[in-house]
Formats: structure tokens, sequence, C-alpha cells
């Protein structure tokens, strides 16, 4: 699982270091200096002759930057350091020893020089304790460094320390002028925007570097991202006594005379999920004809997906009060979201807006947030959604933000951007009721533990995203090619197979 933590977990956790006086800047200024290293060396060229610019802030990650600079500048790097305010005394020196030449708040004509001069930018401008957007003249900088480097022929290679100057450390926002990282080397722990969008577009590979401090942090995260591991640990495997109905039994009402085709997707990628059965309850025709397997009768399910392709919810509205009143787990997608604006429902109940529907519900809930607020905040307004409503909230986009009203966030992003086509979303609609029906009745049980709706609900987009990437191919870095949602369905059973079987 990977972790992240809010700035005030972080500084309690490295004071008990430093109060003993562990040199935790050393460390960090080590680890830069080895990331500078490693891509220099990955891209084939020499550590001597190289080119570095340092951007160094008064705060601690501009003393990291200095240290870092220092200890390049012995290995015979060319360092230039770009310094704005009181700048850490200690790490000033040592760079200048090490031959670093210092540019005191340099204009935006010299920065560009320096900055079009260098194949390697280390971003230290700020710290983790800033607030809002960068101030001048660190904004300028910023606006004119990202223009020289859309400009160059060969780009720079930018790595942030900790995060990315001007991100919303918290809350994943970027208020003003940020540089966009390729890497972000996070000292310690990683912090929410690493993960948060839009802040997560601009940090990069995340590279952690342990410092000791991590015993003190909480043992539950502010944000988790889920990987295969923890979606296997929570995939239940079939054993030799069970039956169709302790494998989950899913009731699905999607699809309709007007929209079939979600109904199609919704239970196709339910059945790849290997749950037990699947009770089909909508209007779309053709789905028994092509899955036989798919029962039409009534009987008892352990979950209901409802609302994908739906344009009349009067049925879908009575299965959602039976399910909450028998505390049985609902997945409400698209026009079933509505069914949420007035009345509150407990945490079992899964709705996977995307930003329009979720200003939709904001909006009959009384919070004037537009669809552009929640893209440019979409944790917070997922946070919110969840606390008005009692819901889980799967906010749908590039990386997929889930909350419920208590617990960590989850971040679940790896998705190809081929994904954002018509149909993806009942796909998901589909996994996250299988998840949840495989689950059945142990859900409610599990109450804060293990199996709570947002954790499920973040090992389906874990799934999906890596069904879309199978799709598209977009593995190891490949571009991939354009997909379909029926093409993701289809890669859904080796995307688990993958999940379950790391070995192979």
């Amino acid at each position: 699982m990977k972790r992240a933590y809010v700035v005030e977990d972080v500084r309690r956790a490295e004071q008990p270091l430093l109060d003993a006086g562990v040199p935790l800047m050393d460390q960090a200024a080590y680890a830069l200096a080895g990331a500078v290293v490693r891509h220099i060396r990955e891209s084939g060229l020499r550590i001597p002759g190289s080119t570095l610019l340092a951007l160094v802030g008064a705060g601690n990650n501009g003393g990291d930057a200095l240290f870092a600079a220092a200890y390049l500048a012995r290995r015979g790097m060319s360092v230039v350091a770009a310094c704005h305010g009181a700048v850490h005394e200690a790490g000033r020196a040592s760079a200048v020893r090490a031959g670093v030449r210092i540019l005191a708040d340099p204009s935006p004509q010299e920065l560009a020089r320096a900055g079009a001069a260098a194949g390697v930018w280390l971003d230290g401008m700020l710290g983790i304790g800033s607030r809002g957007a960068l101030r001048e003249p660190l904004s300028t900088w910023a606006r004119v460094l990202t223009g020289v480097r859309d400009h160059s022929a060969a780009e720079p290679y930018v790595i942030a320390v900790d995060v990315p100057s001007g991100v919303g450390v918290d809350d994943g926002t970027l208020p003003g002028a940020v540089i966009k990282a390729d890497a972000t080397v996070t000292m310690g722990a990683a912090k929410r925007a690493l993960y948060l969008p839009p802040a997560s577009h601009m940090a990069g590979q995340i590279i952690e570097v342990p410092l000791g401090f991590e015993q003190y942090l909480p043992a539950e995260p502010a944000l988790a991202s889920l990987t295969d591991s923890d979606v296997r640990d929570l995939w239940i495997v079939p054993g030799p006594h069970d039956h169709k109905y302790t494998r989950g039994v899913l009731g699905v009402l999607a699809g309709s005379h007007t929209y079939p085709g979600a109904g199609m997707l919704c239970v196709g990628a339910a059945r790849s999920m290997g749950i037990g059965m699947i009770r089909y309850r909508g209007e779309a025709s053709g789905i028994v004809e092509r899955y036989p397997d798919v029962v039409r009768a009534e009987g008892a399910v352990q979950a209901w997906t409802i609302g994908s392709g739906l344009d009349d919810l009067r049925e879908a509205s009575r299965i959602l009060q039976q399910a909450i009143t028998h505390a049985t787990p609902v997945v409400l997608d698209a026009s079933a979201i509505a069914l949420v604006h007035h009345d509150d429902v407990p945490s079992t109940v899964v709705i996977t807006p995307h930003e329009g529907e979720l200003a939709a519900l904001l909006q009959a809930r009384g919070e004037s947030l537009s669809r552009e607020d929640i893209h440019q905040a979409p944790a917070r307004a997922a946070r919110l959604a969840a606390t008005l409503t009692g819901a889980t909230v799967v906010l749908k986009g590039s990386v997929n933000v889930i909350a419920g009203p208590h617990g960590p966030l989850y971040a679940q992003g790896g998705a190809p951007a081929w994904l954002a086509t018509a149909g993806a979303g009942d796909v998901l609609a589909g996994v996250l009721g299988a998840f949840l029906a495989s689950y059945g009745d142990d859900i409610e049980s599990w109450g804060e533990g293990r199996g709570i709706p947002g954790q499920l609900a973040a090992a389906a987009c874990h799934v999906h995203a890596l069904a879309a990437q199978l799709a598209a191919r977009a593995c190891d870095g490949r571009l991939g090619r354009p997909v379909t949602a029926s093409a993701v369905v289809a890669a859904l059973s080796e995307a688990i197979f993958i999940i379950l079987n790391p070995q192979f």
C-alpha cells in the first residue's frame, strides 16, 4: 500500500529525531544528489561536465537543495544555485566552498539563461510548510522556467524536493504556477499532494527516502493508494466448500430500452470478476441471450449495482430502500446518484459520480460548487459529499478519489487516458458491485476493518485501471492504443490473473 500523510503528521513524526540531533538534512541532500546521479547515468552521460540548476528558497527544502548542489559540484558537475531570500546559511556556505555559482535574486533573463544551460533542475523553492500559491518572485521563476522548458530542444530533467513547489501539500490543489517535475524525492513519507489530483500530475515519479521517523507516523495514513498486493490480500479466492451462493450474488438494475449498452457493459464486467451469480433486473434486451449464466428470476443478493443506463428511477428507489433496510451494499451509478440528492444513506451505499454529477449532488445539498471547483479540489469535494450524504464516494477522473464520511482518502490512478471513453463508468460499476457482493454479509460486520466499502472501492478502481492498461497495451512505458469499454471488460480476467499470480 502506498501511504501519504498530512504535514502535521510528518512534522510531529520527525520532531523526536530532530530533538536527538539526527542529521535529517544531510540524509535528504544525499538522497537528492543520488537521484540526480542516477538520472545522468541512465541517460548515458558522465557526472563531470553535466550541468545543474538548483532553485533555492528560504526553507529547509532549499537547504536540502544547497547541500545536494555542493555534493554534486564536488563530483565534477557544473552547478548554479538561484537563491531567493534568507537561504540556509550552512547550505549556502557548503555550496560556495564546493564551487557552486550563486545567483542571488536573479532577474528573469538571468534565470532563463541559467535554466537553458542546465540539463537538470532541482526545485527547492518552498517547503511543505508553505500555504497558497508561489509568491513573487518565485511565481515569476516558475513561469519563466516553464517557458524555457517548453521551448527547449532537449528538455531539462526536473527533480522536486519533497513536493513540487507551489502545490497544495495537504489538499492536492494547484493554486498558482508550478514547475512540473519528472521526479519527486519525498523525505521520510509521501505527502498527500503526490497522489491527489490535480497536484499529483505535477509530481512525476515518486521516490520515497526513509529517514527513520516512519515509526512515529500514525498507523492510519491520511491517504492510501492500493497496489496489486493489497488487492490480492482483499480478494476472496474460492475454496473446496464454496458454491455459487457463498461466492456472492449481485443484483444488477442497469440498462434500458434507450441505453441497452450500459446494462450489457455493467453485467459483462461483473461476470468477469468471478462471483457466483448475477440476477439481472433491467430492461436491456439481449443480455441473457449473450450471457446465458445471468439469471432473470428474483431472489436473494449480497449487493446491488443500480443506475447505469436507467431512464426511470422508480424501481431503483424501491430497491435502494429495501437494501438499506437489510444492510445490503449498493452501488449507485449515473442517474441513480440522484437518489441521494436529499436522503441520507449508510456508507455501504457507494456512489460513483463524475465531476458534473457530483456538482449536481452538492448543489442539491446546498453547496454551490461548480464542476470546475470540483476539478480544482476533488479531494475536498469528495469528502464533503461523503459527509453530507453518509455514502462512500468514488469521484471518477484520471485519478479516482474515494472518500467515506470517516477514515483515509484513497487515490487510485494508473489507468491510461484512453480509458476516457463511453461506457467506462458502466464497467467500473459492475466491477465494484461484484467486489461488494463477494464480501456479502461480512461488509457490515467488518465495520472499520479491511472490508469497509471505501477500501473495496479502491480495489475495484485498481482492477479497472489495470484492465484498461492491458486493453490499451499501455504497460511498461508504452503510450498504448485506443480502447473501448468492451475491450476493458475483455481484459478484466487477465488483470485478475496478474494480480493473483505475481509469480508468473
